[in-house]
Order: C-alpha cells, then structure tokens, then sequence
C-alpha cells in the first residue's frame, strides 16, 4: 500500500522536478519578484531626487534698485514682446531723470554754500580787487615796454603786501582742485614775471605776464567772482 502511495503521488509532479524542487523554485520566483519591486522603487526614487536637484533654482543674486528694475523690464519684454519697449524706455528715463535731479540739488547747495561764503568775505574781495588794479596797470606798463613802472607795481619780490593779501583770499576761497591749480599756476608764473621784469627781459616778461593774468581769470570763473570784481 505503501508503494502504490508513492506512485500516486509522483504522477502529480512531472519526472524532472521533485516536490521540493518546485517547493524551491516557488520560494525563489517569489523573492526575485520581490527585489524586482524593490529595485524598481529605489530607482524611481534616485530619479525622483535627480530631477528635483537639476530643476532646483539658482541663488538667487543681490540685485540693486536699478538692476531690480531691470529685472523687471526685461520679464515684461519676455511677456509681452516689444509692445513694452515705450514703457520700458519711459522707465529707464525717470530713473535717470531722479538721478540727474539729486545730482543738480547737490549742485546748487554747493553753489548757495559758496556764495554764503563770498558775501561773507568783503576783505577778501578787496584783496582780489587790488589785484585787478595791479595787473592792468603792470600789463600797460609792459605793452609800452616800460619795465621800470612794471617793476614798481610788482614791488620787485613775491613777497609784497598785495601779493601776500591776494593768497589771503585765495586761501579762504578755493575749494575746488581746479581752483588750487590755478592759484599755483598764478603764484609761479607771477615769480617768473618779477624775474623777467628785473632783468629787462621784454619777451619773456610778456608771456609771463600772460600766463598770471590768464590763471587769476580762471580762478575767479571758477569761484563764480568773475561777475564781482571791476575791471574783469
């Protein structure tokens, strides 16, 4: 009975695979389908996170007012084509515009500021006044080739009291570089034409004289005196 068993049951697997075998193969398909879904969700995973570090966005930079502005505009061009252009250029021009406006307010305070000063310096004035004076009389003096008279106006050093009084004013009134060169340029071309002027040298006391007179001309300009002195 026993063996007849045996047999019955052997009919139900085929020759080849055994009970346990196929106990084995049905264990092993089941793991594999298993680790298949594992793997399949790891990777949808790594994909997952890929495109998201890819489609992350840039830091962001630090944008000034008028780069922000910029910004802007260049996001309506991109959206509404070159129907935004008057716009856009309207915008880029009030911009310039409050620029150009800080730019004249600070202009003028500056200029209020220097004429505070000059009504102010009344001495001063008269100083430069003197100068005028002097260098239209040492100017005929040498257009008639009279270097003596020229000589007696300049008081033969550069340390004469008109002198000495004109760097009074100029100190107390030249802010600007521009201003600064002109009163050296003054001052060394002055000591050249003294020197000129002691020698009896004509020619060379004229461009020297040329040189002074056209230097305290520019200073005065740019001090804003030129409408303040007589004679200019």
């Amino acid at each position: 009975m026993a063996t007849a068993f045996l047999s019955t049951a052997n009919s139900f697997f085929p020759s080849s695979i055994s009970p346990s075998t196929s106990s084995s193969c049905s264990s092993s398909s089941s793991s594999s389908g298993t680790a298949l879904v594992y793997l399949n969700n790891q990777n949808v995973q790594r994909r997952t996170l890929c495109k998201a570090f890819n489609e992350s966005p840039p830091p962001t930079p630090a944008l000034t007012k008028r780069g922000f502005s910029l910004c802007f505009i260049t996001s309506l061009v991109l959206a509404a084509g070159n129907g935004c252009s008057n716009a856009i250029a309207a915008i880029l021009e009030a911009d310039d515009d409050e620029e150009l406006l800080e730019k004249v307010k600070k202009d003028r305070k500056k200029r209020l500021e220097r004429q505070g000063v000059i009504s102010s310096s009344g001495q001063e004035k008269g100083y430069l006044q003197d100068v005028v004076y002097k260098l239209s009389e040492i100017g005929q003096a040498i257009d008639n080739n009279d270097l003596s008279t020229a000589s007696s106006v300049l008081g033969g050093s550069p340390d004469t009291e008109w002198v000495k009084n004109a760097n009074i004013a100029f100190n107390k009134l030249s802010s600007s570089p521009e201003e600064k060169t002109q009163v050296e340029t003054f001052n060394s071309s002055l000591a050249s034409l003294i020197s000129s002027v002691t020698k009896n040298d004509v020619e060379s006391s004229k461009v020297a004289f040329v040189t002074s007179a056209t230097a305290f001309e520019k200073w005065t300009t740019l001090t804003g005196l030129v409408g303040q002195l007589k004679g200019l």
